[in-house]
């Protein structure tokens, strides 16, 4: 089962080993009149991101699509995704 919403990293893993590490995963969710949704990466880990994080700067995203991602540190110790951006093939 994934875990909440970006929250804090696994065990041993420290903010800064989170934060400087590209992952891939899913869009899971997005409304595209808030602008907000989710991306789920290949560890099964959820992170909210806001569209203004999609690289390309659509301010859209289709919802299964595979992406790269990094993840940064965002408030209340959860994490979110930033700088995304589809991978090729998708």
């Amino acid at each position: 089962m994934p875990r909440a919403l970006g929250t804090a990293p696994h065990c041993g893993a420290t903010d800064e080993a989170r934060a400087s590490r590209v992952m891939t995963g899913v869009v899971t969710e997005f409304d595209e009149a808030a602008g907000l949704g989710t991306v789920t990466g290949e560890d099964g880990t959820t992170y909210p991101f806001h569209c203004t994080q999609i690289a390309d700067g659509t301010r859209t995203i289709p919802v299964g699509a595979p992406v790269a991602f990094d993840v940064r540190p965002w408030h209340r110790g959860r994490y979110e995704a930033t700088a995304i951006t589809r991978r090729p093939g998708s």
